[in-house]
């Protein structure tokens, strides 16, 4: 029976991939390397410091990855400010509700550092709806590795079994099925070049799993 949802913040909650395409590539105009888009897109879903690492590695970067990512923050933290129209993913917000209200357990697990979460948990008013946010920045390993989402059932207080995860990345995607959880994909306009092959179910609208409707579709 259906207990628990995790849910993954970029790309599901909120489209902030634009705001972090900007800052990522004026971090990488700062430090002189060029970025591929098909390296951009396999660094979707990793944590910051992770995909520093990578960079590093990949370009023989001098600056040590913290560096790197205090670098591509900076340029976050003036974006996210000053843009306005920022917002949650439409239908999101009636989605969690919907949840909230049918008894389901919430839980966060994002790969975003955990100042990045409080405060778009702050912005748009969601921690009355979530027992729990976890940071894969705070994470020895990243997705797709499955430790955050291991971690996130078990803050859940159910097992694996009785947990669904939606996520909107390849490597999120990997995670959630590592960790053994139902795995719903949401291919939206905001997620561009990512593979749901391996989601239980793909969706491109919220309220095709509105507690009801997911539900049957769980327990069948």
């Amino acid at each position: 029976m259906l207990k628990a949802a995790i849910f993954d913040m970029d790309g599901v909650i909120i489209d902030s991939e634009p705001l972090h395409y900007r800052a990522y590539h004026q971090m990488f105009d700062e430090v002189g390397i060029d970025v591929s888009a098909e390296l951009y897109d396999s660094l979707t879903g990793k944590s910051t410091i992770n995909v520093c690492k990578q960079l590093k590695e990949h370009f023989g970067l001098a600056q040590e990855p913290i560096e790197l990512a205090s670098i591509k923050r900076k340029h976050y933290d003036v974006i996210f400010e000053n843009d306005k129209d920022f917002d949650l993913i439409k239908g999101v917000r009636q989605l969690i509700e919907n949840y909230h209200e049918n008894g389901l357990t919430l839980v966060l697990g994002s790969s975003a550092t955990m100042a990045s979460i409080d405060r778009i948990f702050k912005r748009f008013d969601l921690n009355q709806y979530f027992k729990a946010k976890l940071s894969g920045a705070e994470l020895k390993a990243s997705k797709p590795h499955p430790e955050i989402f291991i971690k996130a059932a078990e803050a859940t207080g159910f097992s694996a079994e009785e947990c669904i995860v939606i996520e909107d990345a390849t490597n999120g995607i990997e995670a959630a099925k590592g960790a053994g959880i139902f795995c719903v994909g949401f291919d939206s306009v905001h997620s561009k070049n990512q593979d749901y092959s391996k989601a239980d179910l793909v969706i491109n609208d919220f309220s095709e799993i509105h507690y009801d409707k997911m539900n049957t579709i769980f327990n069948k």
